[in-house]
């Protein structure tokens, strides 16, 4: 098989991606897309272009390199070249991702095909960025982006900060967290907004818990609201904040 050939069908199957899933990708017949990882026909400029762009690697690479046999792979050199530089880089987790970050937060090749981006105030650590939906947490609006860092432990999460906590029954949220010392079992999240109730969730139940640093939002997207809205809005924090704290020393 010609290196090209293999290539193809190596990168094709680091996707996960059925030859169907690949051809439509690249706008071609599954057949002939078969024919290509069969080596009998020779892949079409247009299609290693396309093959270039979308895994961001050189025609010259796809022609001549073995991508898949290298003793540094292409994941890998990839691996590397994000982790270059002197700004750390931060995963993106858009909310289109949401569902498959579910089943592959705990897989290295699925970590590093997310995009990533730097920050220039952010400094050494491990930092992970959520897109949020909903406005649950409003003032912060639909569509923001929570950039965080990972709690590992109980000890280590602060009462009424904000978090995303990744969890295998509710998915991806962005909430405020309480815990109560007596009850190491649950925790409470808590929305910035009045019109949501707080909830339970079992510390079982929690995947991952990501404390935040900063909140990234488009210019004008941030929402107005009125200052009664605002007066009503603190009145019903006053009464959950005094609720959850009776429901605490219980």
């Amino acid at each position: 098989m010609s290196v090209v050939c293999r290539n193809l069908k190596f990168l094709r199957k680091q996707k996960g991606w059925t030859q169907q899933e690949f051809a439509d990708k690249l706008g071609i017949k599954r057949s002939l897309l078969g024919a290509y990882e069969e080596e009998r026909a020779e892949p079409r400029t247009e299609v290693l272009e396309l093959v270039s762009d979308m895994f961001r690697i050189s025609i010259d690479d796809l022609l001549r390199r073995d991508v898949g046999s290298q003793k540094e792979s292409f994941l890998e050199k990839r691996r590397q070249q994000k982790m270059a530089g002197d700004r750390q880089q931060i995963e993106f987790v858009p909310v289109k991702a949401a569902a498959g970050y579910l089943a592959g937060y705990n897989d290295d090749e699925f970590i590093e095909e997310l995009n990533t981006f730097t920050l220039p105030m952010m400094g050494a650590g491990s930092y992970r960025a959520f897109e949020i939906a909903g406005d649950s947490m409003l003032p912060t609006p639909s569509g923001s982006v929570i950039v965080c860092h990972k709690v590992d432990g109980w000890e280590e999460i602060r009462n009424n900060e904000a978090y995303v906590v990744v969890t295998s029954r509710e998915g991806i949220v962005y909430k405020r967290v309480l815990k109560s010392n007596r009850t190491k079992g649950k925790i409470t999240l808590v929305s910035d907004n009045p019109q949501y109730e707080p909830y339970a969730v079992g510390m079982e139940e929690i995947l991952e818990l990501w404390q935040s640093d900063a909140v990234i939002s488009k210019t004008g997207q941030q929402s107005r609201l009125s200052v009664n809205h605002l007066a009503d809005m603190v009145s019903h924090l006053q009464d959950q904040v005094s609720m959850l704290k009776k429901r605490i020393k219980d």
